[in-house]
């Protein structure tokens, strides 16, 4: 019995104050505003930056404007929809040069962003170039000492030649008559 009241009375307080878990995710609020991707944001305002500086922007740019100021003053007067002044043209470019000018600073940020951090990782990669060749470098030397203690084969061909040599010089086989003996007289 008294286990069934304290599992209510935990039961109630639970219900009563939420419990922050760090081991699981918060619920989501609802928001006010809108959600959207800022990767895919960024995306297309890196696609919409790299199009206007292209060379293919401003001739489109000029060849509308162009139409633009050439339908206006040559149309009749019925279907012309910017007069002389071309005041729809010009508030037209100053909207354009508006949305332009954000998304270029904001592809433009994010080139910054990749390039901070292609700089780093090429940072630590140096730094870990440099400890491999410094590990390397003090190898090769340990190995260098090492191997001046010890006869190498050309060390022990010349030897072998010179001792040739000389007893070669030491003529230990005269060429004399007589009979030819390893072992001296007694």
């Amino acid at each position: 019995m008294a286990d069934r009241t304290q599992e209510r009375d935990r039961e109630q307080r639970e219900r009563q104050l939420p419990r922050i878990r760090l081991d699981q995710p918060r619920i989501r609020r609802p928001r006010l505003l809108p959600e959207y991707d800022p990767e895919a944001f960024g995306r297309l305002s890196e696609r919409i930056a790299r199009f206007l500086g292209t060379g293919r922007f401003i001739v489109w740019m000029t060849v509308m404007i162009i139409a633009w100021v050439v339908w206006n003053v040559s149309a009749p007067a019925g279907l012309r929809f910017d007069e002389y002044p071309f005041i729809f043209l010009t508030l037209m470019l100053s909207l354009q040069a508006s949305y332009a000018a954000p998304l270029i600073l904001l592809a433009q940020n994010r080139q910054d962003d990749r390039d901070r951090v292609n700089l780093e990782q090429d940072r630590k990669q140096n730094e870990r170039s440099i400890a491999d060749t410094e590990y390397l470098t003090r190898e090769i030397a340990a190995l260098r000492m090492g191997l001046g203690e010890v006869a190498t084969r050309d060390w022990i061909r010349s030897e072998l030649q010179d001792l040739v040599k000389e007893l070669e010089d030491r003529d230990l086989f005269p060429s004399g008559g007589g009979r030819h003996s390893d072992v001296p007289d007694r």
